[in-house]
């Protein structure tokens, strides 16, 4: 007999206008706008303030029944006239929801039309078409970049500026990651130009009074140099298989700067891979502190290599983050069982059986929820549980430890300052995922044991 099965079951992904604010987040002094109804916007601002623990100002054109019916282009056009006047912001992205985009409203005539009106004056407009039935957050992440790429970079067609300036296209990191990014890249003599960068504004400092837009983010007119680059770098495995849909792809299409595409920098064989691209690209050797880093790695996972030799371990999460955790946990010694994503790009199980070390071949789950990753969950009998917070219910069910990465992390403190990147991110994911394992066989022991 067929079980019943319900088209809502807790999805292991959120919406795809979520990507893109994040995106919009990161440029200095850009506004996310909304073209949907409230309750989207608010959506998406509960979830990266209770993630980031930051304020989040999110426009909207706030749908209603008529517009629903008759199409939104009124609501559109006076809530950007209100955003220019209240906020002048110098950058607008406008991302168009399920709604907007299902009833066909022609945003980019519209946007065409009010930015003549506006003149040479007003804002850059960037229009992303992000409607969530085709995707996720990381697909809206990785078209809002391209759309931006697109919109802004076009404006400069300079030649080959002086200096060692690259592209940097990240995948959905932490603003920890990306200030321990923006540091490697300056310490290798080399100007990145990170989109997006929301290492401030997503997680600043305390404010004496409020701020309409916080500091922060990439300049529009960094943007603009795009094409005057020596290089670009996209990071993320499953991204760089999606080629002409990359921002980087664009740049190398159109202005003829190389693009350069690697896994997310998770674990130790990935960073190795992130450092001798930029020896090649830089001509330096790699500098003593990160030498001293790998060391450090290399002698903890000697250390640690008792306690997680053979523990199976259930991930999910944004396709690149499964991908770069399934790579880091192989070469560790732990068995990924179960590897999960929301996404569906079709690329995700031949990237894991790249980057899988294991003679055991994981459970790939693509466009998965956390009802089917549950029900293999119980049959495998994980170790441990390595995601986001959504995964919480799983964990306490199975009596298993839940190490917290990704997006989104709600019932903890400093989730914009969890480390994955790097060596030192691979380090601090490894204390980790072994003291998660240490407590976990701590508190199951009849004894309890002070030495382990």
């Amino acid at each position: 007999m067929k079980q019943p099965f319900s088209a809502t079951r807790n999805s292991c992904k959120l919406c795809m206008p979520l990507g893109a604010v994040m995106v919009v987040k990161g440029i200095a002094l850009a506004m996310p706008f909304l073209h949907g109804s409230q309750g989207c916007s608010t959506y998406i601002r509960r979830y990266m303030i209770s993630h980031f623990r930051d304020p989040v100002d999110i426009a909207s054109s706030n749908f209603s029944e008529s517009t629903a019916v008759f199409g939104g282009g009124s609501n559109l056009l006076a809530g950007l006239r209100n955003i220019i006047t209240q906020y002048n912001p110098k950058l607008i992205g406008i991302a168009t929801t399920c709604l907007a985009e299902t009833i066909g409203d022609d945003v980019a005539g519209m946007l065409r039309n009010f930015e003549k009106e506006l003149g040479a004056n007003g804002p850059i407009i960037v229009h992303i078409s992000t409607p969530s039935y085709s995707g996720t957050h990381e697909d809206g992440f990785r078209r809002a970049v391209r759309a931006v790429v697109e919109r802004v970079a076009i404006r400069s067609r300079n030649g080959l500026l002086p200096g060692n300036r690259i592209n940097v296209f990240p995948a959905l990191f932490s603003p920890d990651d990306l200030r321990y990014l923006k540091d490697i890249f300056f310490d290798f003599g080399l100007k990145a130009a990170f989109l997006p960068d929301y290492s401030d504004t997503l997680d600043g400092s305390a404010w004496s009074e409020y701020k309409l837009i916080p500091k922060g983010g990439i300049e529009v007119d960094k943007i603009k140099m795009f094409p005057s680059a020596k290089a670009s770098i996209t990071f993320g495995a499953v991204t760089a298989r999606m080629g002409q849909l990359t921002g980087a792809a664009y740049l190398k299409d159109s202005f003829n700067v190389a693009a350069h595409f690697i896994a997310s920098p998770i674990g130790l064989r990935a960073s190795d891979g992130l450092f001798e691209l930029l020896k090649g690209l830089s001509g330096m050797d790699t500098p003593s502190r990160y030498a001293d880093e790998r060391g450090r790695l290399v002698d903890a996972y000697v250390d640690g290599h008792k306690y997680v030799y053979g523990k199976k371990a259930v991930i999910y999460g944004e396709e690149d983050l499964v991908v770069g955790l399934a790579s880091f946990l192989s070469e560790i010694g732990m068995v990924p069982v179960i590897v999960a994503s929301g996404g569906k790009s079709g690329f995700l199980k031949e990237e894991i059986a790249r980057v899988n070390l294991c003679a055991h071949e994981p459970q790939i789950a693509d466009d998965a929820d956390f009802a089917s990753i549950a029900e293999c969950s119980r049959a495998l009998k994980p170790d441990i549980i390595i995601g986001s917070s959504k995964g919480y219910g799983l964990a306490k069910e199975l009596k298993v430890p839940l190490v917290r990465v990704g997006f989104p992390v709600h019932d903890r403190i400093g989730a914009a300052r969890i480390l994955s990147c790097g060596y030192k991110g691979a380090l601090s994911l490894y204390d980790s995922v072994v003291n998660a394992l240490l407590d976990s066989k701590q508190n199951s022991s009849s004894v309890g044991y002070g030495y382990l």
